[in-house]
């Protein structure tokens, strides 16, 4: 699919790691509709930096 200049692909995904592939083009939906985003203005990058720089803030609420 790469090498067919004509080709799309449309993937809807939590996953940060599927977000950063090289030549991504990111969008965003919302309630005013689609926009466009870097990778590091998704909010499930910035879930993802939080948990790891203190993950004991997001585990007391599983485990209490």
């Amino acid at each position: 699919m790469i090498d067919n200049n004509g080709a799309q692909l449309l993937l809807a995904t939590h996953s940060p790691m599927i977000a950063a592939l090289p030549g991504a083009m990111i969008m965003e939906l919302d309630g005013s509709g689609f926009h466009r985003r870097s990778w590091s203005e998704l909010d499930v990058v910035d879930h993802y930096r939080r948990f790891i720089d203190r993950p004991e803030s997001y585990l007391r609420r599983v485990i209490e």
